[in-house]
C-alpha cells in the first residue's frame, strides 16, 4: 500500500481539518531586499527535525528561509547568504523562529500564527499562498495549482515557483505530485518528501 493509499484509507481527504495552520505570508517590499538584503537584520539558528537539520531564519516580520542542512553547517549558512548577501547576520534563536519550530514538536491545536516574510515576485507569492491552501493530508498537482490561480496553462511557470519556495515544509511544496499520480521529485529528496507525507498522515491519524 502506498503512503496516498494510506492517507486516503484514513480517511485523511475527507473533512477533518483539525490541524490546519495558520500561516501568514508578507511580501518583502524592494527596499528590503535592495542591494542585497543591506537594510535586512537576520536571525539564523539551527535545528533538529523528524526530517534532519534545518537552517532556519528570520527577520523582525517573520520566517525568511528555512532549508535541510544536509552538509555542513558552513555550506548551509552560505545558502542562506546568498539570497541576501549584503544583510547583517546574527546566530540566534529566536521567538520567531522557535514558534515555527512547535510545529514539530507541539500539539498544533496550541500552534500560534507562523508569520513568514518572503522575497519573491507576485507570481511566486500566490503560489506559494496557493501551496498553503493544500489542506493537510492532501495531495495536489502541478496543473491543480495552476487551475486554482485561473491560469491553466501555467503549470511549466508553477512548477518553477514551487521549487523555487525558500522555506522548506512550512511552505508545503511536498505536497505537490504529478498528475499520473507519482509523488516525484524534491528539492531536499524523493525519501524525504515520502517521509514528509507518511508523516503528517500519522499526525492526522492519530488525531482522529
Amino acid at each position: 500500500m502506498t503512503l496516498v493509499d494510506a492517507a486516503f484509507e484514513s480517511g485523511l481527504s475527507g473533512t477533518s481539518r483539525l490541524h490546519d495552520l495558520f500561516i501568514k505570508v508578507e511580501g518583502m517590499t524592494p527596499g528590503e531586499y535592495k542591494n542585497g538584503g543591506e537594510q535586512l537584520a537576520v536571525n539564523y539558528s539551527f535545528a533538529e527535525s523528524p526530517f534532519g537539520t534545518i537552517i532556519i531564519a528570520s527577520t523582525h516580520k517573520g520566517i525568511c528561509y528555512m532549508a535541510f542542512a544536509d552538509g555542513e553547517e558552513e555550506a548551509a549558512l552560505q545558502e542562506l547568504k546568498n539570497q541576501f548577501p549584503n544583510a547583517k547576520y546574527r546566530q540566534l534563536s529566536d521567538t520567531i523562529q522557535q514558534n515555527a519550530l512547535f510545529i514539530f514538536t507541539q500539539d498544533w491545536n496550541k500552534l500560534h500564527e507562523i508569520k513568514l516574510h518572503l522575497k519573491g515576485t507576485p507570481f511566486q507569492i500566490k503560489v506559494w499562498e496557493a501551496l498553503l491552501r493544500i489542506p493537510m493530508g492532501e495531495l495536489s498537482t502541478y496543473s491543480g495549482l495552476a487551475g486554482k490561480l485561473n491560469q491553466p496553462l501555467a503549470s511549466r511557470a508553477v512548477g518553477s515557483a514551487v521549487g523555487a519556495n525558500p522555506v522548506a515544509f512550512l511552505i508545503p511544496c511536498h505536497r505537490v505530485i504529478k498528475s499520473t499520480g507519482e509523488f516525484g521529485n524534491y528539492h531536499w529528496g524523493s525519501t524525504r518528501k515520502n517521509a514528509m507525507i507518511g508523516w503528517e498522515a500519522s499526525k492526522l491519524s492519530s488525531a482522529q
